[in-house]
């Protein structure tokens, strides 16, 4: 992630995290190979820096875009059920660090019953960069929150925000999603590019695909695919149990 053009970030104590602007290299293929954990070392000194002159306020990232007022519907399977996700991107705005944040809500349904409603809050720099900067995730049961695991925001008790999706991702590329302590360590590294991708919304060409997984949960990994103008259209469980999910449809 350190490089010159790029002021806000200073993370040269972290090298394996890159958003630099490299020529794209071709297809690394589908190989989904294990992955060395971050060291403790180098994990004590991720610490972005942010200045809030050098964000914009839309997200038009070719894999990530956020308008204001989209809704993507996806149906999938998790823990041997079937579940609806939707996400909504909000009008609505959160200055975090001094950056104005898109607050997206994600929620899940599971037998019509929302399971779980979540507020992400993402935000794009001058570069074309993603950031994730937090959430406020709440599970339920029968109406009645039973749980906030998992929720943080970034300069808050030591939480640091990261990369959702880099304005020019690389096969290989591997990235910090997230930070806090016990609670948000997920990563991700970008494993291949140029895929066509089928799911229920339609045919997409150009698309990346990601592993992602956290050492919060040892032994569970995800690959998720981003097709250009879209965004995330389709995931699936490589290590764990059995989960997946497709876009459905978009409004």
């Amino acid at each position: 992630m350190p490089r010159p053009i790029l002021p806000l970030l200073l993370l040269a104590a972290f090298p394996v995290l890159s958003c630099d602007r490299q020529p794209a290299q071709p297809s690394g293929g589908t190989e989904e190979s294990t992955l060395a954990p971050v060291s403790a070392e180098a994990e004590s000194r991720y610490a972005p820096r942010f200045d809030p002159d050098h964000f914009v306020r839309v997200v038009d990232n070719r894999f990530f875009p956020l308008r204001p007022g989209a809704r993507f519907v996806y149906f999938g399977e998790e823990d041997g059920e079937a579940e609806k996700n939707v996400i909504i991107v909000t009008d609505h705005r959160k200055n975090i660090l001094g950056i104005s944040a898109i607050v997206v809500l994600d929620q899940v349904f599971v037998h019509g019953e929302l399971k779980e409603k979540t507020f992400d809050w993402y935000a794009q720099d001058r570069d074309g960069n993603v950031w994730y900067l937090g959430e406020d995730t709440r599970e339920l049961e029968d109406g009645k929150v039973v749980s906030t695991e998992g929720s943080w925001e970034a300069g808050v008790d030591g939480a640091e925000a990261g990369i959702i999706m880099p304005a020019h991702p690389r096969v290989g590329q591997h990235y910090r999603q997230e930070f806090l302590r016990g609670e948000a360590e997920d990563e991700a590294r970008v494993m291949a590019r140029g895929l066509d991708i089928n799911v229920p919304y339609g045919s997409f060409h150009g698309c990346i695909k990601t592993m992602e997984w956290t050492r919060l949960e040892p032994g569970v990994r995800e690959v998720k695919f981003y097709c250009p103008e879209v965004g995330f259209v389709k995931a699936r469980g490589i290590e764990g149990p059995f989960a997946r999910l497709v876009l459905r449809n978009v409004f």
